[in-house]
């Protein structure tokens, strides 16, 4: 084996090897931390750095060791690195909309004044909309009792 090989067996080894630090600590975090905006942090964010790295260390040992470079591990590290915050963003987004309480430790809700005010305009519309509807609704009994 040539020097080239060992290196790149070396430096895939350290990556995979931190990506699966990564991905301990992310599992630490989801075990350990109180509320589902704090799992959902540790788990996108450090097992999103975990993957890439594993990914990435997979990518450039087979790369410098074999000379074999693989499009799937490049779709592979853009998918995670583009899809698993987001799905976060969408899963936090969706508790908070749904009223999950935040944990006991935190001291500010920042997005409470905002999600009051889009509520309350939300349920205006609802209000204009319903009241449409049931205009609409009396006008059309009002024609077909003629």
């Amino acid at each position: 084996m040539n020097v080239n090989g060992e290196i790149g067996e070396v430096v895939g080894a350290v990556l995979i090897l931190i990506g699966a630090i990564f991905s301990l600590i992310s599992a630490i975090g989801i075990v350990r931390l109180p509320d589902v905006y704090t799992r959902s942090h540790a788990a996108s964010k450090s097992s999103t750095l975990g993957v890439l790295c594993a990914l990435l260390g997979t990518l450039l040992y087979f790369l410098i060791s074999d000379g074999f470079f693989s499009i799937r591990l490049v779709l592979g590290i853009f998918f995670v690195f583009l899809t698993a915050p987001v799905a976060a963003h969408v899963i936090c987004r969706a508790a908070y909309r749904d009223q999950v309480p935040l944990a006991d430790q935190s001291v500010q809700d920042e997005l409470k004044d905002y999600y009051m005010e889009n509520e309350i305009v939300e349920v205006e519309d609802k209000a204009e909309i319903v009241n449409y509807q049931t205009t609409r609704d009396k006008e059309a009994l009002w024609i077909d009792q003629k």
